[in-house]
């Protein structure tokens, strides 16, 4: 606001300034106070032109209207970095990022376009902000196991002569290190023996030419003339290689002392690059060639700052500079097809083999044997009941409802035999649409049980209505509406996405798992099997404190409670396991329920029978 109004205590939308105002502001704007500063003098359209900023935020000119530089974004770096990646047909890479703002934006970027491009990327490295040494050594331990040699660099200078010298001490070395600051290499190179990392090395040159009349006036430069100047003195000494006698101090022998009379014409100075148009020359000349073209600098006093922004926003600032050709080549790699892998060496490409869920694996032949096993107890309870169909037991409960149960829940089990094996059209059309009705069959069972129990405990005249219900037609016509309306779902299913085997690319890298492929539809159907068993089970805790003696509906609860649990569990786990593993849940969640079912029951009144 100062630098606005012309006063150290400013006015807000006031300015009390006395002579020539300022045509722009010339920075670096690296911090987050001067962003700040950007936004706010945005606002009032001051040109400020950074030499040093290349934070990719400050190229939103909605933002930051007014805002110009002389660099490059990051964002823009990156995206020339990809490019020359791709024009070299190098398409195996190793990217190493800064763990900040824009290591994350330019990284993520890169892995886009170089992804678009097929260029596969063997490591993505981030390197945290604080230097941690640990972390480094971790990083250069990775890179020792890489077989990428084309190293993509998103670092800071510190961290980047880290790792150097990590890699420098492990003798790692054969890499193209690509950059998008020269100075990465030129600092780097101060750091001894480490040529022998840096054999190949790239990096993006902005375009610069000379400054008129830079070599003279440096020709001039004597410490006389600048006294103020700190710096030029150390310069002084450096350059004639001698020393500046200082009060109260011996000067020691064999040192040469700086007269003054030393010249710098034809002094070849140690800072050649100097003379080139940097990017601070740049965005002072910008300004001085906008005023000249704008007419402005005849009369400054006429000239306002808002209108110097069109002008300087045409020119072109900055430009980079890519080399055409390149004589470096890497160890060519090609993306294996989807039904390959590669090799550990990454050399060539090897076939995936198809797994699934077998029989003759332990954990299918575990599986299957419980399911075998669970099928002939509900067989051999069914066979107890029949044997004592006329005990009071078997006679209370509706011996229509207990067979119909029994039947299903061994054919609950043998379903689960469908899924073990290579799924084939038949298995897939026939596993899932069999578990669905056969399940439906024993929950709607449980349901036209609990109904029979609760209703008999409310009849308390004869011939009431509710005396209907009790008939053995009623209870029947609850298994045989349930079942209907689940096998109405499953044909529907069937004639819209019908299951048929998937195979899976993605859950293991070396594998192709082959399994059921089940569409939305068949949520459909598991969504009406979840109703139809949470009705079952809120009936059955309801009624839970009937008389002691009868002890049926605590039977009916604690099995229902068992069979929400299951299959509860089950979602998580089914979209959580990968490959192999979600066949095995299923059957597991299978013949869980099952058994929970089954014992829940019928085992208590095995126990009184026998």
């Amino acid at each position: 606001m100062g630098f606005l109004t012309g006063q150290e205590e400013p006015i807000p939308n006031y300015t009390c300034r006395h002579g020539s105002p300022q045509a722009a502001l010339v920075g670096d704007t690296r911090s987050s106070l001067s962003v700040s500063m950007a936004r706010l003098l945005g606002l009032y359209k001051f040109s400020q032109i950074s030499y040093s900023s290349s934070l990719p935020s400050l190229s939103d000119k909605i933002q930051f209207p007014s805002f110009l530089r002389t660099l490059p974004s990051d964002l823009t770096s990156c995206h020339a970095l990809t490019q020359l990646i791709i024009h070299f047909q190098w398409s195996w890479v190793i990217i190493l990022a800064q763990d900040d703002d824009f290591g994350q934006q330019a990284s993520s970027l890169a892995t886009q376009q170089l992804s678009a491009a097929s260029v596969c990327t063997e490591f993505h490295l981030h390197v945290p902000s604080q230097q941690s040494l640990g972390k480094i050594e971790e990083t250069v331990q990775k890179m020792q196991k890489c077989t990428a040699r084309v190293v993509l660099v998103f670092l800071s200078n510190s961290d980047f002569q880290l790792i150097l010298s990590g890699l420098l001490a492990a003798s790692v070395s054969g890499q193209v290190w690509v950059s998008s600051d020269p100075l990465h290499m030129t600092l780097s190179l101060s750091i001894p023996g480490v040529s022998q990392v840096l054999q190949g090395t790239f990096g993006l040159l902005y375009h610069s030419s000379r400054a008129i009349g830079f070599p003279e006036f440096f020709a001039h430069l004597h410490p006389n003339q600048t006294p103020e100047d700190i710096f030029i003195k150390k310069f002084w000494e450096y350059t004639f290689d001698c020393t500046w006698p200082y009060q109260n101090s011996t000067v020691t022998e064999g040192v040469q002392v700086c007269s003054g009379n030393e010249s710098l014409k034809n002094k070849p100075h140690p800072f050649p690059e100097v003379s080139k148009i940097d990017a601070a020359y740049t965005a002072v000349y910008s300004i001085a060639h906008a005023l000249h073209q704008d007419g402005k600098g005849t009369n400054p006093q006429d000239f306002h700052h808002w209108q110097m922004n069109p002008v300087p926003m045409g020119l072109p600032l900055y430009n980079l500079k890519l080399p055409s050709t390149f004589n470096f080549h890497t160890k060519r790699c090609l993306l294996c097809p989807k039904e390959q892998y590669s090799s550990h060496t990454r050399d060539h490409c090897l076939p995936r083999t198809e797994i699934f869920l077998a029989f003759e694996e332990p954990l299918g032949f575990i599986l299957a044997l419980m399911a075998i096993l669970l099928a002939g107890l509900a067989l051999l309870v069914l066979g107890m009941f029949l044997k004592h169909r006329d005990t009071p037991v078997v006679r209370a409960n509706n011996r229509t409802l207990s067979y119909f149960l029994l039947i299903s829940l061994s054919l609950c089990s043998l379903c689960s035999l469908l899924f073990l094996g290579r799924p084939t059209v038949t298995t897939c059309l026939l596993c899932q649409t069999t578990f669905a009705v056969v399940f439906t069959v024993a929950v709607s069972s449980v349901l036209a049980k609990t109904l029979t129990v609760v209703l008999a405990f409310r009849v308390t005249k004869p011939g009431s209505r509710i005396q209907v219900c009790l008939s053995p037609g009623a209870s029947t016509s609850v298994v045989l509406i349930a079942s209907l309306i689940q096998a109405v779902l499953c044909g529907v299913w069937l004639a819209t996405s019908p299951p048929f085997p998937d195979r899976d690319m993605i859950s293991e890298p070396w594998h192709i798992v082959i399994q059921e492929g089940s569409g939305a539809t068949f949520f459909c159907v598991l969504g009406f099997l979840g109703f139809l068993a949470g009705g079952t089970f809120s009936v059955a805790f309801l009624a839970r404190d009937l008389p002691d003696v009868f002890n049926e509906t605590k039977f009916l609860t604690f099995s229902m409670l068992l069979f929400c649990s299951v299959w509860t569990a089950f979602l998580p786990l089914y979209h959580s396991a990968q490959g192999k593993s979600t066949v095995a849940v299923e059957i597991f969640s299978i013949l869980a329920s099952t058994a929970g079912l089954l014992g829940g029951i019928f085992i208590p009144k095995c126990y009184i029978i026998c």
